[in-house]
């Protein structure tokens, strides 16, 4: 009878005929296809997913807090370790900056040719006595010879460490454009303050008071 469906066969391409040649709504293959194309659109999904959520979790995670994940660069800023060194006074005794951990030290930039570095290192001498032992005085030359440094804390009575910074390395180090120019460094060797200019017997007092009490 018209319309009525007799055998049903594959056909070549894997989809089902009638013996008509009709091809059937239903295919197989075409199903089936969709459903692994289905599939595997699916698996792909997931697996990004999965990728940009564990991403997601190391960028997003924090270090633990406490002081051993702390890192500080060296600069010479306030709160950066101050980057060291090691210069040798007009009689070649050498003098690291790292050698006086454990103490506050006074970095004073200067050159006989400053005038008011001259005015100033006469404050900085009785300092050095009043804070003998509780406190490091290390002055760095800017690049002069030896006899003029020498001839210089001579008149001055200069008694603290004179450094000879030949060539302005450090100077350079700590980017110094200006003289006089004095860090006052903590004992753990973080820069607490940076002077551009002269100091005066009081303000030292106040500063050395202020990082003796930080110690305390």
């Amino acid at each position: 009878m018209f319309g009525q469906v007799s055998i049903i066969k594959p056909g070549l391409s894997g989809c089902f005929y009638t013996e008509c040649g009709h091809k059937l709504t239903y295919c197989i293959r075409g199903k089936m296809g969709a459903m692994l194309k289905t599939r595997f659109e699916w698996t792909v999904l997931l697996l990004l997913a999965a990728l940009l959520g564990g991403a997601w979790v190391v960028i997003s995670r924090e270090p633990p807090a406490g002081p051993d994940y702390v890192v500080l660069a060296e600069a010479p800023l306030v709160g950066h370790i101050a980057p060291d060194f090691m210069l040798a006074t007009a009689d070649n005794q050498s003098h690291s900056l790292s050698s006086y951990r454990g103490q506050p030290v006074v970095l004073n930039f200067w050159a006989t040719w400053c005038a008011p570095c001259r005015l100033e290192m006469p404050h900085l001498q009785a300092a050095s006595e009043q804070f003998n032992g509780r406190v490091a005085f290390l002055g760095i030359n800017d690049g002069e010879t030896a006899s003029l440094v020498t001839d210089f804390a001579s008149e001055l009575e200069l008694t603290y460490p004179l450094l000879l910074d030949n060539g302005r390395t450090v100077s350079t180090l700590y980017e110094i454009r200006s003289l006089p120019t004095t860090l006052f460094i903590n004992s753990d060797g973080t820069v607490a303050e940076v002077i551009i200019g002269t100091v005066n017997q009081a303000v030292l007092e106040d500063r050395l008071e202020k990082l003796l009490e930080v110690e305390g």
